[in-house]
């Protein structure tokens, strides 16, 4: 599985991660927002369309796939065991979920008549458990580490034990109604992380993925089973679009030159239009209902976008405007989670943020920008504090 990948730092990996980051964080403040273009939402289910809104998720699905080969080949050249691998697999797909999973019943069918503490009070909880757990410690003091991250694990612990959720017969425990966004990232990435190692990091193998998991899809909804293991194939299948693409530029295996390897992704991209395009007559595009069409177009419309940063930042060395992005890029997680963190802490205090006012139309459009960029400057000042999350 070990590849011969390139060395360099490749920033335009890190500007395309960032300005996901950044867009998500600014369509998802803008969900919130009356009186805009129906461009700027989330497509209905039924709608057989997308705006540039349905296509962040697949753009975060599209770069942990580029960065897969990067950081399974960095682990090997460390010498790392193939158990230790699959450890730091399995911990990260774990935490994932776990986040996920608290996040979504953070988020409603609460009972909070039945809860000991509020609702936000949990979640604001929540996160600082989270933050003990995953944080990226630098100190040598192994035993103070283990000390915090024991008090997160058992924080997580108490707080699943005191949830109270509405249900039919009276109030529910904790339970995952769905995985949220990150849980489904973890799904996607455990088993990209499978294929990548059973197809020993080759392209055509990868592309095998993509179009096993269209056909599942296929399967699973004429059989008309439960949907989310289509809509996680679906998932999966963007995923390894983004690994195909790191693999594409980036293995220096091969003897393609950089044109070669632009014409190669050209290619690629197309064949993932077409397939789209073949697929339209039979599954509409649908964000919501995660159709192989939508993941296509999707998948094509990021690896394009990828080679077009690539050939900016990169190749003609065009660089001082990524450090704009820099906090993003590097502290990913924490930055998606900032913006739930401020609703909770203003939440407990009955803080409304931002005033009415600015719900509304352009106001709205405007505050979402700004309150994307303060996200991001907020993420900065933790990176300066040694707050950092990676799983």
């Amino acid at each position: 599985m070990h590849k011969k990948l390139a060395a360099y730092r490749i920033l335009s990996i890190d500007a395309f991660r960032g300005i996901t980051i950044l867009v998500m964080v600014f369509v998802n403040e803008l969900a919130g927002i009356k009186n805009i273009p129906a461009w700027m939402k989330h497509m209905p289910a039924n709608a057989d369309a997308m705006s540039f809104v349905d296509v962040v998720f697949p753009a975060f699905l599209f770069i942990a796939g580029m960065s897969i080969p990067f950081a399974l080949n960095n682990r090997l050249l460390k010498g790392e065991s193939f158990s230790g691998l699959q450890r730091h697999i399995l911990w990260r797909t774990i935490g994932l979920l776990t986040l996920g999973f608290f996040m979504v019943n953070a988020e409603g069918r609460y009972d909070p008549a039945a809860m000991p503490i509020s609702i936000h009070l949990w979640a604001l909880l929540f996160y600082i458990c989270a933050i003990l757990i995953w944080n990226v410690y630098t100190s040598k003091d192994k035993k103070r580490i283990y000390i915090l991250r024991g008090i997160g694990i058992a924080g997580l612990i108490v707080l699943a034990l005191i949830y109270r959720g509405a249900g039919p017969n009276g109030a529910a425990y904790i339970t995952p109604r769905w995985w949220g966004i990150l849980g489904l990232i973890g799904w996607a990435y455990l088993f990209n992380c499978i294929f990548y190692q059973l197809f020993r990091g080759k392209i055509t193998g990868m592309i095998a993925v993509i179009i096993i998991c269209t056909a599942f899809f296929a399967v699973t909804k004429y059989y008309d089973w439960e949907d989310y293991p289509a809509k996680n194939a679906t998932h999966i299948a963007i995923m390894a679009s983004g690994i195909v693409t790191s693999l594409i530029f980036f293995n220096e295996e091969r003897t393609a030159t950089l044109s070669g390897r632009f014409l190669e992704a050209f290619v690629f991209a197309i064949a993932l239009f077409i397939g789209g395009y073949l697929l339209r007559p039979y599954y509409t595009i649908s964000k919501i209902w995660a159709t192989p069409t939508w993941g296509l177009y999707c998948s094509a419309i990021c690896c394009i976008l990828y080679a077009l940063l690539y050939w900016v930042a990169d190749i003609n060395k065009k660089q001082k405007w990524i450090s704009f992005f820099r906090p993003a890029a590097s502290n990913p997680l924490l930055t998606y989670l900032i913006p739930d963190i401020i609703f909770a802490i203003t939440a407990i205090f009955h803080f409304i943020f931002p005033p009415v006012q600015y719900r509304y139309g352009i106001y709205g459009i405007v505050w979402s920008v700004f309150y994307a960029i303060l996200v991001m400057w907020i993420a900065g000042g933790l990176n300066k504090l040694k707050i950092r999350l990676q799983l």
